[in-house]
């Protein structure tokens, strides 16, 4: 009775403000263990533990640095359902280096939910001990020591990396990356011994760390984490770098404004819940909810920022 009078509440108040769907479809553009699979999982998991969701389903949809979830979700503009698919700082950078032919503005910008941070992690038995052993390492000899991540050459895994050691006066563009298909997979390289040092993201880093498989050296916080304040951040180490990645959800297309805040209410409420705090506390995210004409503007800036980025390391040539 009590679980049938949480019910009757919960409908009454997604018919008062169209806060919650009956199911929502969460489309996820990489293989499972990625930042983009725990990201959705876990907004999932939080939606039907605070009963804002009845339910919430998961696809994932490797293929084409992300390029064929997003072709999926365009061809989907017409077919009944509610359909977010889930994506982060990669969809403006893959659409920037020529990887993806699609960009942002192809899709529904619906919110920003969360900041994530690069991290760099080695399996427990790994010699390096700090941040410093990586850019002596490095700078010993940059084509033998192998940086895994769980994006293609040019992605952000290579990026971050690329910039962190181009911050101590290294030449990031010498590195040797060694892309896998998702964060599973790159876990995978690492603990195996096929890359020296994991680049991927926080979230990813923790599950790793946490399990005693491996530590991580430093993140890219722009300021201690403070669910995991023991953590350097490459700032805190004395080098000028920093790197957020935003993750956020996207709709199709033509999809309508009512639907679009119907979205934007619910996980605007989720953001309120415990069910939520304790899924971002668990995977040392940020909180960063952005909707709308903001969410748009944050999606240009970023674009014009990692356009200049990337061209300083020589990851794509002008004109």
């Amino acid at each position: 009775m009590k679980r049938l009078t949480s019910l009757l509440a919960g409908a009454l108040l997604a018919t008062a403000s169209g806060l919650a769907q009956a199911e929502i479809h969460f489309l996820i553009p990489g293989g499972p263990g990625g930042g983009w699979d725990t990201t959705a999982r876990g907004v999932g998991e939080a939606l039907v533990k605070a009963e804002l969701v009845d339910n919430a389903s998961f696809e994932n949809m490797s293929g084409g640095g992300g390029g064929r979830a997003i072709a999926h979700l365009i061809e989907a503009k017409n077919k009944p359902g509610d359909i977010l698919m889930v994506n982060s700082t990669p969809i403006v950078l893959r659409a920037l280096n020529g990887r993806i032919p699609f960009s942002y503005r192809d899709l529904t910008p619906v919110a920003g939910m969360i900041a994530d941070f690069g991290a760099f992690v080695v399996r427990n038995d790994s010699p390096l001990q700090s941040w410093q052993d990586v850019l002596v390492r490095f700078k010993a000899n940059p084509h033998k020591f192998k940086v895994g991540g769980g994006s293609a050459r040019g992605s952000m895994d290579h990026l971050v990396a690329a910039q962190a050691v181009s911050a101590a006066g290294l030449n990031g563009a010498k590195m040797r990356y060694i892309p896998y298909d998702g964060g599973g997979q790159a876990k995978a390289g690492l603990l195996s011994g096929e890359a020296d040092i994991l680049s991927t993201g926080f979230s990813e880093a923790l599950e790793i760390h946490n399990s005693g498989q491996g530590r991580i050296l430093a993140i890219t916080a722009d300021q201690p984490v403070s669910d995991y304040p023991d953590i350097p951040t490459i700032m805190s180490l004395g080098y000028d770098m920093s790197f957020v990645n935003w993750r956020g959800f996207f709709a199709a297309p033509g999809i309508s404004a009512q639907k679009v805040d119907g979205y934007i209410a619910t996980l605007e409420k989720l953001l309120t819940t415990p069910q939520w705090e304790q899924v971002r506390s668990r995977n040392g995210w940020r909180n960063l909810f952005l909707t709308k004409e903001a969410f748009v503007a944050s999606l240009e800036a970023q674009e014009q920022q990692l356009k200049t980025i990337m061209l300083q390391l020589g990851f794509i040539r002008e004109g």
